[in-house]
């Protein structure tokens, strides 16, 4: 055995978490060395170097394993799966069915949730949330307050992010983009999802023009589509 569950315990939202101990030297972790929460040994394979450390809380029917490490703050739960040489960290939250893996990296706010995978060197940061059946993979980067759900897949050296171009173009609609498995890129502004293609003829025949408060801030929305184009092409 690698660690121990203490006596040392707190309760979260009515589960019993344990202070865990470490038992002999492994990966970074010293024998004594005092480790993170966990609501039962299922939570903390006993085997390779996976540790919960910090604050981290780990539990229900989560499990931890391989090399990865859930530290910080960091809230693992439900049947979710953090292995591989995974790293779960800061605020980040891993619920639902959800598998974090390989190199993958879950950080900040981030939330993983549903029967969302990350993996291979991707990273989920910032006050991101990916859900539902969402794939994250290769080297991927979703930030600042991006929000991938549904089927869709993000994959290659893709980054995606929402509510930066409102800031960067003054337009009053948060402008994001995602990949699909079987459309491609898509780009949403506002309530209005297309295509890339669908969004060239829009902005050239002015659709929606309406909807915006001037053509001045329609213009501002057609720069931050362009922008987010640069991005992904």
């Amino acid at each position: 055995m690698k660690y121990e569950i203490t006596k040392e315990n707190k309760i979260l939202f009515g589960i019993k978490l344990f202070k865990i101990k470490a038992l002999r030297n492994f990966g970074n972790i010293k024998i004594n060395d005092l480790g993170g929460w966990i609501e039962k040994e299922k939570n903390l394979s006993q085997d390779g170097n996976a540790w919960v450390s910090g604050n981290a809380q780990v539990y229900d029917n989560a499990q931890v394993s391989d090399n990865a490490l859930v530290s910080d703050n960091a809230w693992v739960s439900d049947n979710a799966r953090v292995y591989g040489n995974a790293r779960v960290s800061g605020n980040a939250q891993v619920s639902g069915d959800a598998w974090i893996s390989d190199n993958a990296r879950v950080y900040g706010n981030a939330r993983v949730s549903g029967n969302a995978r990350v993996y291979g060197n991707a990273r989920v940061s910032g006050n991101a949330r990916v859900s539902d059946d969402a794939r994250i993979y290769d080297n991927a980067r979703i930030y600042d307050n991006a929000r991938v759900s549904g089927n869709a897949w993000v994959s290659g050296n893709a980054w995606v992010k929402i509510n930066i171009f409102n800031l960067v173009f003054c337009c009053e609609f948060p402008v994001s983009a995602y990949i699909q498995k079987t459309k491609g890129w898509s780009v949403q502004i506002g309530c209005k999802l297309h295509s890339v293609d669908e969004w060239h003829k829009i902005f050239k025949t002015k659709t929606y023009l309406l909807l915006c408060s001037n053509e001045k801030e329609y213009n501002r929305c057609e720069m931050a589509f362009n922008y987010i184009i640069s991005l992904i092409d």
